[in-house]
C-alpha cells in the first residue's frame, strides 16, 4: 500500500465539500490532482470511495464512509505528532465544526476565538448546516462536531448539553398581545403563525401547540430565522422561538416584541453532538471542554429583559 498523507487529505476534503471542484478550490490545488489522488486511494484499497453524480458533486459509498473516518483519524494523529514539537500547544490537527444555521452567528465565532487561544495549533473549519445536512455530514465523517438544537438526531449520536432555553412569543409592535406580561399558546393560536420551513423545527413548534390541544394556522413559512422575524415585524403573523438576538429589531429595522410564554413547556437544549461510531479526536475533545466552560460563564439569550 502506497497511500500518502496528501492523498488522504485530498480524499477527506472531497468528502467534506461534496465535490472535487470545491475541494480543489479550498486546498488551492488543481482538480486533476484531486482526481488522481482519489483514483490512487481507491486502487490501493480496492473499493470505490465516492459515487460521482453528474452536476451534483459526489457522495460517499458505505465503504467510503468507513475509509474517510479512518483517514481523518490517521490525519489527526499525524497532526498531533507534528504538534509535539510546538511549545505553544499539545493539541494539533484540524477540527471541522458544523453549526445549525440559526445558532452559528451567535456562538460559533466566540467559541472559535476562545478555542484558538487555548489550542493555537489546531486549524478549525466552520460550516452552516440545516438539521438534515448536519446529521448526514456527521455520519459521513465530513464534520467532527455539531453545534445544534437537540432535534432530529439519531440515537447513536452523543449529546453534550451546553445550555437549555425556554421558548418565547415573537410579536409585531402594536399587536393586541404586546401589552401582556406573558402570553399563552392558546392566545397565539388565534393568530396566523409564521414558521420556518425546516421540517424538524416546524414539527417541534407544531408539537408544542398540539400538546395543549391546539391547532394553529400557519400563514407563512420562511427559509431562515431572520426572514421569519422580518415577516412577524411586518405584521404577517406571530411566532414561537428559542433564539433571541441582541436587539429586538428585524433586518429591515422594524421593532419586535418578545414575551415569555405562560404555558409550562419543555426546555430546548443547545448541544454539541458527534457520531459515537467514530473516534473523537483530541482537538474535538478539547473543543467540547472549551464550549462547556464558555456556556457556563455566559448568559445565553437570557441577559435581556422581556419587553414590558
Amino acid at each position: 500500500m502506497r497511500l500518502t498523507l496528501t492523498q488522504l487529505r485530498y480524499v477527506v476534503a472531497v468528502a467534506r465539500y461534496g465535490s472535487v471542484t470545491a475541494a480543489a478550490q479550498a486546498l488551492n490545488v488543481s482538480q486533476p490532482s484531486i482526481s488522481v489522488a482519489i483514483d490512487n486511494v481507491e486502487a490501493d484499497l480496492g473499493q470505490k470511495l465516492f459515487v460521482r453524480q453528474r452536476g451534483s458533486g459526489v457522495s460517499l459509498t458505505s465503504f467510503g464512509r468507513r475509509a474517510v473516518a479512518k483517514a481523518r483519524q490517521v490525519l489527526g494523529e499525524a497532526d498531533e505528532l507534528a504538534a509535539l514539537g510546538s511549545r505553544d500547544a499539545d493539541v494539533g490537527g484540524e477540527l471541522v465544526l458544523g453549526c445549525f444555521e440559526d445558532l452559528a452567528p451567535y456562538f460559533a465565532p466566540a467559541l472559535m476565538r476562545v478555542f484558538a487561544e487555548r489550542c493555537p495549533a489546531v486549524t478549525i473549519v466552520i460550516g452552516d448546516e440545516t438539521f438534515e445536512t448536519l446529521g448526514r455530514r456527521l455520519a459521513d465523517s465530513a464534520v467532527d462536531l455539531g453545534l445544534t438544537y437537540d432535534l432530529g438526531l439519531p440515537g447513536h449520536f452523543k449529546r453534550i448539553l451546553l445550555h437549555e432555553l425556554r421558548p418565547h412569543a415573537l410579536l409585531p409592535a402594536g399587536h393586541e398581545l404586546a401589552d401582556k406580561h406573558a402570553v399563552s399558546l392558546a392566545e397565539l393560536a388565534e393568530h396566523p403563525l409564521v414558521t420556518t420551513d425546516q421540517p424538524h423545527s416546524w414539527q417541534h413548534m407544531l408539537d408544542l401547540f398540539l400538546s395543549r390541544g391546539l391547532s394553529p394556522i400557519a400563514r407563512a413559512t420562511t427559509s431562515s430565522f431572520e426572514l421569519q422575524r422580518s415577516m412577524v415585524a411586518n405584521g404577517f403573523g406571530v411566532a414561537v422561538s428559542y433564539t433571541r438576538p441582541y436587539g429586538d429589531r428585524s433586518y429591515d429595522g422594524l421593532p419586535l416584541v418578545c414575551k415569555p410564554l405562560s404555558d409550562p413547556l419543555p426546555m430546548q437544549r443547545i448541544i454539541l453532538t458527534h457520531d459515537t461510531r467514530q473516534r473523537l479526536s483530541n482537538a474535538a475533545a478539547a473543543f467540547i471542554d472549551v464550549a462547556k466552560a464558555w456556556f457556563a460563564g455566559h448568559d445565553v439569550f437570557t441577559a435581556q429583559v422581556f419587553s414590558a
